[in-house]
């Protein structure tokens, strides 16, 4: 947690600053960089990522206050940040990685991402997994669930991807009276007809959804989509029986679409939020690191909200423009014999 100070603090290197690093160095996010940059020892950047304990709630509560926490929809996803060259590095594990298609070397990240009824999204919970703690992916989701919940988050609906949409999840979200919305591996078990069971990729799905009985949960209603001609499916639930048979494609298609967010979330924080640069080794520096990526992509979503710049890629396109315009307009004299020269018309 953040912490309580009974003075004011002497650090030179604070948790506004770091963001910013994050945010504005394009390549290579470093203590020693951060050290150059901002003229102070690259001792007291290092020390600032030891001595905090940020976790969970303090994302929540930085996202909190620019959401409406009554009636949105909780995203459920994790993203692998890659390592491929650390030995020694805290949380560094092989996790499937949708990216690469494959088992890679990295820290696995599991987020809880919230788009509300404004259309408004942020992440509001992380964990980072740890394998010394004993748990799966599936059981800090159902933590974190369980956390947002009492933090005073108030979903309607709950998406997630196939891999979380085991029975002890789908159970889980259902006791707290909420819908979900999880992908469904082509050979899960459904039962349209009593006692006969069938893989929902051999059944005919009609585009509105199709009311059957998912294996050891209950009633829910499958979707199908296309991705690349490969058929997805889907499945939803919601806690009043008449409202699940009555919803169709539109809701579907809606629910679908703000689940996306969390994709873009994983791409930005990537690209635009420098989570995979660092060199810190320790659990503690790690973490700390991760929070401070989570809440420069927070940042920039408020700075897009307020339409201060276009998108979350605005400020780190647009950040260099003119310093590289002042390097080529003081190098290009030097090179002004490279110019062609006119020369006039001779006849022969």
């Amino acid at each position: 947690m953040i912490r309580k100070i009974t003075r004011p603090s002497t650090a030179r290197c604070t948790l506004p600053m770091y963001i910013s690093f994050l945010l504005g160095e394009p390549n290579y996010g470093s203590c020693c960089r951060l050290a150059d940059v901002m003229t102070i020892s690259h001792d007291s950047a290092n020390r600032f990522l030891q001595r905090e304990r940020y976790e969970g709630k303090d994302l929540y509560t930085e996202s909190a206050p620019h959401l409406n926490l009554k009636g949105g929809t909780l995203s459920v996803d994790d993203c692998v940040l890659d390592k491929p060259y650390s030995q020694y590095l805290a949380f560094v594990g092989y996790f499937w990685s949708g990216k690469h298609h494959r088992s890679v070397k990295g820290i696995n990240l599991i987020t809880l991402y919230y788009t509300d009824t404004d259309g408004q999204h942020l992440p509001v919970n992380f964990r980072v997994y740890d394998k010394s703690e004993g748990k799966t992916k599936n059981d800090y989701f159902r933590d974190m669930l369980e956390d947002v919940m009492i933090w005073g988050l108030e979903p309607a609906f709950v998406t997630g991807d196939s891999w979380y949409s085991g029975v002890d999840n789908l159970k889980c979200v259902r006791k707290h009276a909420l819908g979900w919305l999880f992908a469904l591996e082509s050979n899960r078990l459904v039962s349209v007809d009593k006692g006969q069971w069938a893989q929902v990729q051999t059944l005919d799905i009609p585009d509105d959804g199709l009311r059957v009985w998912l294996k050891d949960f209950g009633h829910v209603k499958l979707f199908r989509t296309w991705l690349k001609d490969q058929p997805r499916h889907y499945a939803v639930f919601l806690p009043d029986d008449d409202e699940l048979t009555a919803i169709g494609r539109k809701t579907f298609t809606a629910q679908h679409d703000k689940h996306w967010h969390i994709e873009q979330y994983h791409r930005t924080i990537k690209q635009v939020c420098n989570i995979e640069n660092f060199q810190v080794r320790s659990k503690t520096a790690i973490r700390n690191h991760l929070f401070a990526a989570l809440c420069g992509y927070v940042q920039l979503q408020k700075l897009s909200a307020m339409a201060l710049i276009g998108n979350c890629y605005g400020i780190q396109r647009n950040l260099f423009n003119s310093v590289i315009a002042g390097f080529i307009d003081a190098l290009m004299p030097t090179m002004a014999h490279l110019n062609p020269e006119f020369q006039a018309v001779v006849n022969a």
